[in-house]
């Protein structure tokens, strides 16, 4: 009996020692995500896990919110925090992958940071979920491989609290940096932009006579010298045709030169970097850099800058490039498209989006064809039967795993263009994909998609698009679009059910209202439909961009003007602005830029010197084009006037008791026009002591002469000469200076002459 009691002793003793065991383990739990949830490192919690309450009152500051609680979590090692009782079931529930998961969501963001070149800089965030997130960073779009480029970047992840370290930055770390978080019930990302500064004093500036200003305090320790930059032989405004080379180069002088030293080269196009690529060449010999354009298309057009960086600063130089079109091969057709581009790639789903053209040809543009192409393939296929008017397409029906090219076609009533540049590869797989954890259940008829929208609606064709559903099975899903007009729903894809979340309708009655749902399918059946959308009416719901204003022009060089206008007032999704020229009297238009610049000013190259030019400007979006500005004022293609160079040679030709004659030799630069006049200046000295100068004449010297009482007489007998008489005598030395007169607001004084 006594054997028989120890033991029920023992095994009460046991059973308090388990549920005392659980409720530690609990409280770990909970605690434990609490610390990850709010970025408490892990070091906190790894000293010990053995915890003792107190019934003392103390706060917890958790997620930027003060948090007062009743009970207190103590750890040996010292470090104390509190737990609200109210939720203590939500934390275990997230703690438990069995009874809850939840999408990944940033708790902390990464913040964008301004660095100076040659420092490291780091982004930090921390992000929730279950199962737990996988992160990935982006650099404007790029996926960044940390463990393949460990000199430059250095990724780390504890618990839920990651970061990226970019070290040594330069120019080229100027980007937008994109944290993407994804776990089986999701995707989130955050992006920051980190922006790479080099900075000099103000005061601290040499002009080393090139032409050109450099920092004199850019000393670099590791050579132990101050490299100096000179760009040479620079290459000027260029043209091209499509389908030609072209070749820009300049001379870099590096002083001074030092063994197995050379700068960093970087070319761009529109301030982004130039990539070596098929199209794009780079060669640098160690004093000369050359950039070739293979093969140039209308994408090449804009502003190329080269960029000279050293250890002590750096250096730039820029020009516009312009790329004419090809001749057509049918009088009258519309030139190609250009700038095309893939967006939202799925499984069997693409969004395809182009730039109108400069030119429309004999008529206006009635459409446009998409083609694709497999990418390996030779194979061009047509994507839409009837030409679509809006610059954006869905295209539907890929395969998933494959990889397409797309390429544009426009028509009008002359014919079809000459198909665009292709575009970047894209593979037809949901992003998600690539990372998706899969699930163990099996045979579970899907439940109902969730969110779907209609994210455009054209008189083309509308796209909807949603949430997969929380209750699915391994092998995933697909889905049924359902509509209706009145009452009665209709199913779309009667045939084939669509694997993406994501689905383009074509057909549609233009001007009718619809809404639509969606069901989800797999091997074990179709769920139930999802919410109904809002209904939508079919048509365009982008408009097309309002005239821009009256263009001004202003003289620039003997074949070049500046053209500025006032922006488009009512515009949405401006793709930018084409700038048309027509000789005077011609009524004749001519595109002077072939790709769409946003801006509202533009230098127009390649005018003849002494034409008369009128100027007109026409906003573009993915609607069409804008109607054409009123035209601006004739202007004739000449160098903009510039103030006049100085009269040198002053000198006293005669001098007599009344009267004394001054001549000078003509400016050498008459500033583009002829020079209209010149006035003489004069000032006295009287013991060593100067003068305020005075005008002596307020006229422009002509042939005529004046006469001022108490003033000299000042006539002019030919160029460079004038005679001045005096109504009275003054004994003291008179200094000269002869100022040309200009159409300028100032002009260059010449060197004085004492008489």
């Amino acid at each position: 009996g006594m054997s028989g009691s120890i033991q029920a002793v023992q095994k009460q003793h046991l059973h308090q020692q388990q549920e005392k065991q659980q409720q530690h383990q609990r409280h770990y739990e909970s605690s434990y995500y609490l610390s990850t949830k709010s970025s408490v490192s892990q070091q906190a919690f790894s000293a010990s896990t053995t915890t003792t309450t107190s019934r003392r009152q103390f706060f917890w500051i958790f997620n930027r919110k003060v948090i007062f609680t009743r009970r207190i979590l103590k750890f040996q090692s010292g470090f104390t925090f509190t737990l609200q009782m109210e939720e203590w079931s939500e934390f275990r529930k997230k703690m438990n992958p069995d009874s809850l998961t939840h999408p990944p969501e940033f708790i902390v963001k990464p913040r964008g940071q301004t660095v100076m070149e040659g420092k490291t800089v780091k982004l930090h965030c921390t992000v929730a979920g279950w199962p737990k997130p996988r992160i990935a960073w982006y650099k404007n779009n790029v996926l960044i491989d940390a463990k393949a480029h460990p000199e430059k970047y250095t990724a780390e992840s504890s618990y839920n609290m990651h970061s990226l370290e970019i070290k040594n930055c330069d120019f080229l770390d100027t980007a937008q940096y994109c944290a993407s978080a994804l776990n089986v019930k999701g995707e989130a990302s955050s992006v920051a932009t980190v922006v790479v500064t080099f900075h000099v004093p103000k005061a601290k500036f040499h002009d080393w006579g090139l032409g050109m200003i450099l920092p004199s305090d850019g000393f670099c320790p590791e050579y132990g010298v101050t490299f100096e930059t000179t760009i040479i032989d620079k290459f000027d405004v260029a043209f091209g045709c499509e389908g030609e080379t072209l070749s820009l180069g300049c001379t870099v002088v590096i002083y001074p030169t030092v063994k197995k030293y050379q700068p960093e080269v970087v070319w761009y196009r529109d301030s982004v970097p130039l990539k070596p690529s098929k199209w794009v060449h780079h060669h640098w010999s160690g004093e000369r850099a050359i950039l070739t354009l293979t093969h140039l298309n209308k994408e090449d057009e804009g502003m190329y800058t080269l960029r000279v960086n050293t250890k002590s600063g750096f250096e730039t130089h820029s020009a516009y490039v312009f790329v004419r079109d090809a001749e057509v091969e049918l009088e009258g057709v519309p030139v190609a498209p250009l700038d095309v581009r893939c967006h939202d790639a799925n499984k069997d789903y693409v969004v395809v989006t182009w730039k109108q053209p400069a030119v429309e040809g004999s008529s206006p543009i009635l459409g446009y064809y998409i083609d694709r192409c497999e990418v390996g393939a030779h194979h061009w296929a047509q994507c839409n039967d009837a030409p679509v008017k809006y610059a954006r397409f869905p295209v539907t029906g890929l395969v998933e795993g494959r990889s397409y090219m797309f390429r544009v076609r426009a028509l009008n009533s002359a014919g079809v263009s000459r198909p665009s540049r292709v575009s970047e590869a894209v593979v037809a797989m949901d992003p998600s994909d690539r990372a998706r954890l899969r699930g163990t259940s099996l045979g579970i008829v899907p439940g109902e998609p969730t969110d779907v929208v209609v994210t455009e609606a054209t008189k083309s064709y509308v796209v909807l698009a949603w949430k997969p559903p929380v209750q699915r099975g391994h092998e995933g899903v697909m889905y049924f679009i359902e509509k209706v007009r009145s009452d009665a729903w209709q199913r779309v894809n009667t045939g084939m059910p669509v694997k993406s979340p994501r689905y383009a309708l074509f057909d549609l009655a233009e001007g009718k209202s619809y809404s639509f749902r969606v069901r989800s399918c797999n091997s074990s059946g179709v769920g139930g439909p999802s919410e109904p959308t809002e209904e939508v009416t079919v048509g365009d719901i982008l408009d097309l961009p309002s005239a821009p204003g009256a263009p001004v022009v202003i003289r620039n060089t003997g074949t070049s003007v500046v053209v500025t206008w006032k922006a488009s007032k009512d515009v949405k999704h401006l793709a930018g602005y084409y700038i048309e020229s027509s000789v005077v009297g011609t009524d004749v238009w001519m595109a002077c830029n072939n790709k769409p610049v946003k801006q509202t000013r533009f230098v127009c190259h390649g005018l003849i010197t002494g034409y008369n030019y009128v100027f007109r400007v026409k906003a573009v979006n993915a609607a069409g084009y804008s109607q054409s500005s009123p035209h601006s004022d004739a202007v004739v293609v000449q160098p903009a006037i510039s103030v006049p160079g100085q009269p040198t040679g002053v000198t006293l030709l005669e001098a007599l008791k009344d009267y004394m004659v001054l001549g000078w030799t003509p400016p050498a630069d008459n500033g583009g026009a002829d020079v209209r006049g010149y006035f003489v200046d004069y000032r006295t000295v009287k013991g060593g002591v100067l003068g305020q100068w005075h005008e002596m004449n307020h006229q422009a010297l002509t042939a005529a002469s004046y006469k001022v009482t108490s003033r000299p007489i000042v006539a002019q007998t030919r160029p460079g000469e004038c005679h001045i008489w005096w109504d009275q005598v003054h004994f003291c030395h008179i200094y000269l200076s002869v100022n040309p007169l200009s159409g300028s607001e100032e002009a260059n004084i010449s060197k004085t002459s004492q008489v």
